[in-house]
C-alpha cells in the first residue's frame, strides 16, 4: 500500500510539472500551455517529466533518497508497452544541455515495484534555467534505441 501512495505521487508529481512556469517577471505569474508528457515510439510510449524537487513529500524523497531542493531537478522517465498498456524495463541515457550549451550530467537509476518500472534522475539548476532532456530509451528486447526531447524551465527563486 505504501508503494502504491508513492508511485500515486510520483505520478501526480508528473502531471503537474507539465504546466510549466512564468516566462516573464511579475507580482502574479502567466500560466503557461503544458507541454507533451509523453511520445509514441512505435510498439512502447514513452512517459516523462521534470519537477524540482522540493515538490517532492518528503516520505518520497527519504524512499528514493532525493535531496528536496528548489535548485535540484527531477527528471522521471517510465516506458509502456501499447498492445497491454504494462510497464517494460529499458536501457534509458540522459543527455542534458541548458541554453547556453552547458552539458548537465543526469544519472538514471531504475525503480522496479510491483506493478511500475519508472527511471529517475536528479540535475542540479539555477533559478529560470531551461534544460533541454534528450532521452533515448531501448526496451528491453529491442535493438534499436529511439530519442526522445523536452524542454523545461526551472524556478528557483
Amino acid at each position: 500500500m505504501k508503494n502504491n501512495k508513492i508511485i500515486i505521487a510520483l505520478s501526480l508529481l508528473g502531471l503537474v510539472s507539465a504546466c510549466g512556469g512564468p516566462t516573464e517577471t511579475s507580482a502574479v505569474p502567466e500560466a503557461q500551455p503544458a507541454g507533451a508528457t509523453s511520445t509514441d515510439i512505435g510498439a512502447h510510449v514513452v512517459h516523462f517529466s521534470a519537477q524540482s524537487t522540493d515538490q517532492l513529500p518528503p516520505e518520497v524523497a527519504r524512499a528514493y533518497n532525493i535531496m528536496r531542493s528548489k535548485k535540484r531537478a527531477m527528471l522521471n522517465v517510465s516506458v509502456l508497452e501499447k498492445a497491454t498498456n504494462s510497464p517494460v524495463a529499458a536501457a534509458v541515457t540522459v543527455k542534458t544541455v541548458n541554453l547556453t550549451g552547458q552539458l548537465k550530467s543526469v544519472t538514471m537509476r531504475e525503480i522496479n515495484e510491483q506493478d511500475a518500472i519508472y527511471y529517475i534522475g536528479e540535475v542540479p539548476v539555477a533559478n529560470r534555467e531551461t534544460l533541454i532532456f534528450d532521452i533515448s530509451v531501448m526496451p528491453d528486447g529491442k535493438d534499436q534505441s529511439s530519442d526522445v526531447r523536452f524542454k523545461r524551465q526551472f524556478f528557483t527563486d
